[in-house]
């Protein structure tokens, strides 16, 4: 029987108080490593909602092991808890906060291998967890999988006490690179000596430079003969490498990288040893320097193309001032223009090389200068209004010259020898086929050539000049967009420009 409760019941739950509620997705947040040592399936239940008339425990989160094959092919979230299990959850729930050193409720025959604790926040049962073994596994254990579980029963001992999940530990501690059970796990004893390694920590160990076992010895002690130790280390580091404090640091020695967590086990009087997960990171680690470099890298070429560009407008510009002729002089400034166009694009570029580029001042003042350059000192008004968002990088350079010889259109045959008005807008739109970006530039005159009807757009028609061909070609070829042209009824035009951002 399937729960009425929402796809996520431990945000739903009706009878959850928020307090508790951010208790347990705490500690969901980090029970991964619980599943992992414990080589089970994990179960968190609570009683079923109130206003519901049926009895039982709805399962409100679960999770599987990596180390170990799962029992649960299906999804139970949102499910009842079966009549056989039924009672003993109702049992550990009813039963309160165990004594210390009181082990987990089993179920008492074997057609079940299930262990169950009280989840206790302040003193209080919130919910109940329980952990699903294969009745038909072997018998014996290996020395591994003995330390696992035995690790395994310490934290759920402390959740059932109320000592962990740790609040302190914030979810930004399991971000990339955290270590899992099964890279590498060593169990620290009272004075910071480890008391078991698993065989990945001491692989993971090696590359460090560390040959000697690590079993009877603290881990800072043996670092301190590598070249970690002769390295600048973050605050806290040593006490989380003996256990002392939660939290995750990073060791470099020898070109290699380790980063571990410390996880410190608490009881009734207090700290008494700790789990330190190790994983070896040191490729993630190359792989971000090569990264990093590869984005410095990219950052300067745009530099270097911006540099060239702007050498490229000086030197149309000092030809623009030795030529005698009008068509000379008009056609070596609209290069200048372009040439202007792409080096801001190349320069916003160089500041921002992500996939996704915040355009929306590059391209409203791209606008605003295209219309001042074009308007040859007249006094015109330009004006930019709604958003763009962030488009792909290699958008915008094609939409920006279209902006630019939009503007220059507008310009010349949309405002009047004694000024005028050229506006922008962008904004976004949803269709059934996506997200379209629709820019239009509206003037105040009338642009539109005689015989040309309202939408209609033949820039390649006789007499259409070089710059309205640059549009057309990267609006349908770059852009892969559409045009329409529209006369308004003050006689001004504008231009309405459609570009699907997928």
């Amino acid at each position: 029987m399937v729960s009425s409760l929402a796809q996520d019941p431990l945000t739903s739950h009706p009878d959850l108080a928020d307090e508790d509620r951010s208790w347990l997705q705490l500690l969901v947040g980090d029970w991964q490593l619980v599943a992992d040592l414990a080589l089970a399936d994990l179960v968190l239940w609570c009683p079923a909602p109130r206003p519901d008339p049926a009895e039982g425990f709805v399962a409100v989160a679960q999770v599987r092991p990596f180390t170990a094959p799962t029992l649960f092919h299906r999804d139970i979230v949102g499910s009842r808890a079966r009549a056989d299990l039924r009672a003993v959850v109702a049992s550990t729930w009813s039963g309160g906060e165990r004594p210390e050193g009181a082990g987990p409720v089993e179920t008492p025959d074997g057609t079940l291998q299930v262990r169950l604790w009280p989840v206790v926040r302040r003193g209080r049962v919130v919910a109940v967890l329980s952990a699903h073994g294969d009745p038909n596994g072997r018998p014996s254990r290996s020395v591994i999988e003995e330390n696992y579980i035995r690790t395994a029963d310490s934290l759920l001992d402390m959740m059932q006490h109320g000592r962990w999940p740790a609040p302190e530990e914030s979810a930004g501690l399991w971000a990339g690179g955290t270590p899992r059970v099964g890279d590498g796990l060593v169990v620290l004893g009272p004075d910071s000596v480890a008391r078991f390694t698993s065989p990945n920590a001491v692989s993971a160990l090696r590359r460090l430079g560390i040959a000697a076992t690590l079993e009877g010895h603290r881990l800072t002690d043996v670092l301190a003969g590598t070249d970690a130790a002769r390295q600048p280390s973050e605050e806290g580091t040593w006490a989380v490498l003996t256990g002392l404090r939660a939290g995750r640091r990073e060791v470099q020695s020898r070109g290699a990288s380790l980063t571990v967590r410390s996880v410190p086990l608490l009881g009734p009087a207090g700290w008494h040893g700790a789990l330190l997960l190790l994983r070896d990171v040191t490729e993630l680690r190359r792989q971000e320097q090569r990264l990093v470099s590869k984005d410095a890298t990219i950052r300067e070429i745009h530099h270097r193309v911006k540099n060239n560009l702007q050498t490229v407008g000086s030197l149309l510009r000092m030809q623009a001032r030795r030529t005698s002729s009008p068509e000379a002089d008009r056609a070596l400034r609209q290069a200048m223009r372009r040439v202007d166009t792409i080096a801001l694009v190349h320069q916003t570029l160089s500041e921002e090389i992500d996939g996704q580029v915040p355009v929306d001042d590059l391209l409203k003042r791209q606008f605003r200068l295209a219309v001042e350059v074009s308007g040859d000192g007249r006094p015109l008004e330009a004006a930019a209004s709604g958003e763009f968002g962030e488009l792909p990088s290699h958008v915008t350079t094609p939409l920006a010259l279209v902006l630019n010889e939009l503007a220059a259109n507008a310009v010349e045959h949309g405002t009047a020898p004694a000024g005028g008005r050229v506006e922008l807008h962008a904004e976004r739109e949803l269709t059934p086929a996506g997200s379209v970006l629709v820019v239009s530039v509206t003037d105040g005159g009338s642009g539109v050539q005689d015989g040309w009807s309202p939408g209609e757009f033949q820039p390649a028609a006789d007499g259409a000049g070089l710059g309205l061909r640059i549009v057309q070609t990267m609006v349908e070829g770059d852009l892969r967009g559409t045009l329409r042209w529209e006369r308004l009824p003050d006689g001004g035009t504008r231009v309405v420009l459609r570009i699907p951002t997928a």
